[in-house]
This record gives C-alpha cells, sequence and structure tokens, in this order.
C-alpha cells in the first residue's frame, strides 16, 4: 500500500509518512498475531482496542524521535513499563528518574511565580495540561507549552492518518 495516498506533501521523511508506515506495520502485526482470533466478546474486543491504541502512540512518538521531543520519551517509557514481564525498569533508572524529578520540582517552584506573572497562566490550566501532556508533570512552565503546541500538531496528524486509512479500508 502506498502511503502517500491523499497526501499533499510527498516528501518520505514527513511526520505524517513516518506515522503511517509505522502504524500500518504495528496494524499488520497485530492482524497476525496468534491472540487474534475472531472471538468478538466485550473483553477481546477491549484487548484490541488497547493493542490498536498502543500501536497508534508508539508509531506517533517513534515518528516524532524521542531526542527532541519530551512527551515522546514518556509515551515509549510507558509502553515499554507496562509490557508483560517489564518490571519498570532497573532500580538504577527509576532512580535517575527520581532524582531528575525532585531537580525538575526545585527549579520549577523558583521559576513558577515569575512565568505566571508574564504569562499570565492560571494554576488551574496549568494542572490540566500537565495531567494531558505525556511527561508534563517534570517540565517547567515553558517547556509545558512548547510540548504541549507540538503534542497537539501531532495528535492532529494521528487523526488525519487515521481517518485516511478508514477510509481506505472501508471503501
Amino acid at each position: 500500500m502506498n502511503s502517500q495516498i491523499n497526501s499533499p506533501n510527498p516528501n518520505p521523511n514527513s511526520l505524517k509518512n513516518r506515522f503511517a508506515k509505522g502504524f500500518i506495520r504495528a496494524l499488520m502485526r497485530i492482524h497476525k498475531s496468534p491472540s487474534n482470533n475472531n472471538n468478538n466478546s466485550p473483553r477481546e474486543i477491549s484487548k484490541r482496542r488497547r493493542r490498536i491504541k498502543t500501536a497508534a502512540n508508539a508509531a506517533m512518538a517513534s515518528a516524532v524521535g524521542s531526542r527532541k521531543v519530551l512527551w515522546s520519551q514518556a509515551v515509549l517509557r510507558k509502553i515499554r513499563n507496562n509490557r508483560p514481564g517489564s518490571h519498570g525498569g532497573s532500580r538504577s533508572s527509576r532512580r535517575v528518574i527520581f532524582k531528575r524529578s525532585i531537580i525538575n520540582q526545585k527549579s520549577f517552584v523558583k521559576k513558577k511565580r515569575e512565568e505566571e506573572e508574564i504569562v499570565g497562566f492560571g494554576e488551574d490550566d496549568e494542572k490540566k495540561l500537565r495531567k494531558v501532556v505525556p511527561g508534563g508533570a517534570a517540565m517547567d512552565i515553558c517547556s509545558l507549552l512548547d510540548e504541549t503546541a507540538h503534542y497537539i500538531r501531532c495528535l492532529t496528524t494521528q487523526v488525519k492518518v487515521m481517518k485516511t486509512i478508514t477510509e481506505i479500508y472501508s471503501t
């Protein structure tokens, strides 16, 4: 299947094409998996839905690349830690993450008052964003706003690609 169908951007390295390629590969793996029987019980349907959602999130986070964007790192870490047999990473990696979050919280508290005055952004809005954006709890407000804008653009791309895939397979 050509991943550039209905794509105004012929660049094979665009975010949209990288996501589509990764997501379609993941869907094919899900379809071929032995657990994907024709059992349409509510439990089996819920299990497939979770696998597709995880595949979409992983494909988008991978397409973005984890070096540049913190939310993609958080998504990939969550997926890795939720795999069967995973115990949330090694103790040393958990300690490093914990130490980083403490350092980020200390610097966050210092900057918070100044940034709130400059941005005019309320604490309730900030708390909501921290819950929505993966990895948002450990970011200062400026990074959180940058990550939120990028995350929204990526989610928009994800929805467009998934709609296109649905239209192709529905007809």
